[in-house]
């Protein structure tokens, strides 16, 4: 399978440029929501983070209290590192399947800490969808209700855009473009990578 991997920073518009490539027919594997997943009600994952953490990282319901586990481990290296240590390759495993699962020409793996992690051996190719930082202070706080303190911590802990860009093999402009250009470059992406996997698979 062809992969594309796609990543941003916080609030660049990954969700809305990979949910256009799956009115194109692409079939879409994202980071967050396999993360989610893992940490499931009745997973092994969530039973060795209750045993780790203790009970109050577990929600009535039985969910895993996904902000108390953040102020647990925002400040606390050693928490943060046993916790990415655990779901960081059932992550990965399960990305690794979806994309190879997937029947559309290529897929396209939706993974926002793609360079922090350093996964992108996991794709072809890399999209990388760049918007300044100021951009993406306004539209984190305005979708989140977050203060622009916080915005700001949110970019401080990510890969800075320059290490971003330094990754891409494509870049796609999400803060200057009208809706209609962004639409149309979209458009060309897919057909190049149309392209790419056809190539790929004549050479198998």
């Amino acid at each position: 399978m062809y992969v594309v991997a796609i990543t941003g920073g916080i609030g660049s518009g990954k969700t809305t440029v990979a949910n256009q490539f799956a009115e194109l027919g692409i079939e879409v594997v994202d980071a967050d929501v396999i993360a989610r997943e893992v940490v499931e009600p009745g997973t092994p994952a969530l039973a060795t983070i209750a045993a780790h953490f203790g009970s109050d990282v577990i929600t009535p319901a039985g969910q895993l209290n996904r902000r108390r586990l953040r102020e647990r481990v925002f400040t606390d290296p050693q928490a943060k590192g046993w916790l990415n240590a655990l779901l960081h390759p059932l992550i990965r495993t399960e990305m690794q399947r979806q994309c190879a699962a997937a029947r559309s020409p290529y897929c396209l793996l939706v993974v926002p800490l793609l360079v922090e992690n350093r996964l992108t051996a996991l794709a072809n190719r890399v999209l990388v969808i760049d918007v300044d930082e100021a951009t993406q202070i306004e539209r984190t706080c305005r979708r989140d209700g977050v203060s622009r303190e916080q915005a700001q911590a949110i970019l401080t802990a990510q890969a800075s855009r320059a290490e971003r860009l330094a990754a891409a093999d494509d870049v796609l402009d999400n803060q200057n473009g009208t809706p209609e250009a962004i639409k149309s470059r979209i458009l060309a992406l897919h057909e190049t990578y149309l392209a790419f996997a056809s190539q790929q698979a004549r050479q198998l």
